[in-house]
């Protein structure tokens, strides 16, 4: 790890966001193993919230996959990316503030994650996001009454 990762695992630690990932960890009756970049992967994950393949809280990757599906670099990049985002928000306001990004980005596009800053900044692609145009509100409204949603790829 560089030292920079360094700070991010004791700032993460420090400011709970990672006692409270290890916490939902438990809760999920997830494995844990070590992780690149000072990540900690919460695989097996077994609560059905929240839907995505894979959340960060902390430092802490939970997963409902198995540790295989980290094989991707670039998830992991992205994952990272928010668990530095825990780190520049001084811990869990990150949650609140993440919560209100997937509203906006829900309201604007009718998906998630596409307008979500959060994901935005932790690079979409990487996470295996399409990114969807801002549409009208009625063609919001109307897809979430059809059932029609977009995830990730791999879910």
């Amino acid at each position: 790890m560089t030292a920079w990762q360094w700070v991010k695992v004791i700032g993460n630690f420090v400011n709970l966001s990672t006692l409270s990932g290890l916490f939902a960890g438990l809760l999920g009756r997830a494995t844990f193993t070590r992780g690149p970049r000072g990540l900690i992967f919460a695989n097996g994950y077994q609560l059905g919230f929240p839907i995505a393949g894979a959340f960060t809280i902390g430092n802490v990757v939970l997963s409902k996959h198995d540790r295989a599906y980290f094989g991707n670099a670039a998830l992991v990049r992205h994952e990272e990316r928010h668990s530095w985002q825990y780190f520049c928000l001084i811990g869990l306001p990150m949650l609140p503030l993440y919560v209100i990004g997937v509203v906006v980005s829900f309201l604007l596009t009718g998906d998630p994650a596409s307008r979500n800053p959060f994901e935005r900044l932790a690079n979409l692609d990487d996470g295996g996001y399409v990114e969807r145009p801002v549409q009208p509100i009625g063609r919001t409204v109307a897809q979430a009454f059809s059932g029609r949603r977009s995830r990730p790829k791999g879910q």
